[in-house]
């Protein structure tokens, strides 16, 4: 038996095709509702899936809620922007060996798939015998804690990240929060000045120089862009936090 589990957030957009990608493979559906307010939840419910309601902030507890409430022996993790490809789709059906499984997952960026920048040979651990899942660490980047051996699948997801620049920005500032906010948690050191040019410094060496973000065109050069002034804004709002208790320059 299989439980597929999908982490939402105001997704009516998205969530439909995302069960229709999953209700020929899925014995269980559970829906985590972590602040639903549009019609994510009615949508989900017309393919019967059971909702689950979190108040929590944390993405681990999102996961580990949708965990705690399967009754699958497997589970599969699909977020509500990504789709089960028909080859993985009858690759899980097929997959009897237990184990923990990363997938490959194809995405797709301003309606094109991207393969530089930091977006190709992207593989995620969604697929686990369920007794071997122990549980999700981590406030935002939450990576799963696993018994026994790592095994790859050879078809993909499709993930289907921003769709368009209002959507992009939108999405952003809800992680910008978090990123801050987990500096601020391990005492990042008073920002100064030259912090700002030195993170959006290493930002374009890692999105153009390193991962060659140019390659994929206007869309590479728009994300690598993006991305740094997603760091830009990141450090700027951990200045206010800092600001807001006090630091002072070290």
């Amino acid at each position: 038996m299989l439980s597929v589990i999908i982490i939402t957030k105001n997704e009516e957009e998205m969530i439909g095709d995302c069960l229709i990608s999953v209700k020929d493979l899925a014995d269980e559906i559970i829906v985590v509702d972590s602040g639903n307010t549009d019609k994510t939840n009615e949508i989900a419910k017309s393919f019967g899936a059971k909702i689950i309601k979190t108040k929590s902030t944390n993405y681990s507890e999102f996961r580990n809620a949708g965990l705690k409430a399967a009754t699958g022996d497997w589970i599969l993790y699909v977020d509500a922007d990504e789709r089960v490809s028909p080859q993985l789709r009858l690759e899980i059906k097929n997959t009897t060996v237990p184990g923990v499984y990363q997938i490959p997952r194809k995405n797709i960026y301003l309606g094109k798939e991207m393969r530089f920048g930091g977006w190709g040979n992207d593989k995620v651990i969604r697929l686990f015998y369920k007794k071997f899942l122990k549980e999700y660490q981590g406030e935002l980047h939450e990576q799963p804690i696993f018994d026994g051996q790592l095994r790859t699948m050879n078809h993909e997801l499709i993930h289907h990240s921003h769709r368009d620049l209002s959507s992009m920005l939108e999405k952003t500032l809800d992680f910008i929060e978090y990123e801050a906010k987990l500096r601020v948690e391990v005492n990042h050191p008073p920002i100064v000045w030259w912090r700002f040019l030195r993170v959006m410094a290493t930002e374009f060496w890692l999105r153009f120089v390193k991962l060659q973000a140019w390659r994929d065109g206007p869309r590479g050069v728009i994300d690598g862009i993006f991305q740094i002034f997603n760091m830009f804004v990141i450090y700027a709002r951990l200045w206010e936090m800092q600001h807001e208790k006090g630091f002072t320059r070290r």
